[in-house]
């Protein structure tokens, strides 16, 4: 699979918004009202008096029995879910001796994102962009601590991948958890990388 920069995905969200006849507007606010304004954007992208964005169906909303997922017994989910049939998300179960999933977040520019089920945790990352990337990377890394609470239920972290340095964004959940609440994570983070590629682009040695 061929691996690209977050800025790539941004790219591609930004054309299909365009597409959409959606226009940017910058605001500035504090940072606790950072979920309801992405409340607000989210309905606003809607046509006026149109319908809201449906509720998770009731198939959706827990494991009835309560048991932890396995990697494959979510993929069974997701690719059942209203997003999977409505085409806003592919997923795709990779295996091995750890199973994983690869997922296309559709209405983020096909942003790639990948899912591990690891004992009571199911993990979600996507990648941002190669640490060689950026300017001055001591900097910039000052600046992530003093600003990732801006990127909710999101954490940024260096990881190595075939063998080079790069920044991932991740979010982390219970294995008991319903699938409302994984495709809400799923979600969360894909807007959070489009969002923190347009705060960070400007450390990049080629801009978004």
């Amino acid at each position: 699979m061929e691996r690209r920069s977050s800025a790539f995905y941004q790219r591609r969200h930004r054309d299909r918004l365009r597409e959409q006849g959606l226009v940017k507007k910058e605001l500035w606010v504090l940072p606790e009202y950072a979920d309801e304004l992405a409340a607000v954007e989210r309905r606003m992208r809607l046509p006026r008096g149109g319908p809201s964005p449906a509720a998770p169906t009731e198939g959706e909303l827990a494991m009835p029995d309560k048991t932890l997922w396995t990697a494959k017994a979510l993929h069974d989910a997701l690719v059942a879910s209203d997003g999977a049939r409505l085409g806003v998300i592919t997923a795709e179960l990779i295996d091995g001796a750890e199973p994983g999933l690869y997922l296309t977040m559709h209405d983020y520019g096909d942003l790639p994102l990948y899912m591990a089920v690891v004992g009571r945790q199911i993990v979600v990352e996507a990648m941002l962009w190669p640490v060689s990337q950026v300017r001055d990377a001591a900097g910039f890394n000052e600046e992530l601590l003093r600003t990732h609470k801006l990127f909710p239920l999101s954490t940024l972290g260096i990881e190595t991948i075939d063998g080079e340095a790069v920044y991932i964004m991740f979010g982390a959940l219970s294995s008991a958890s319903s699938l409302a609440d994984v495709l809400f994570e799923m979600e969360t983070l894909a807007d959070n990388v489009i969002r923190a590629t347009e705060a960070y682009e400007w450390h990049l040695r080629e801009a978004a």
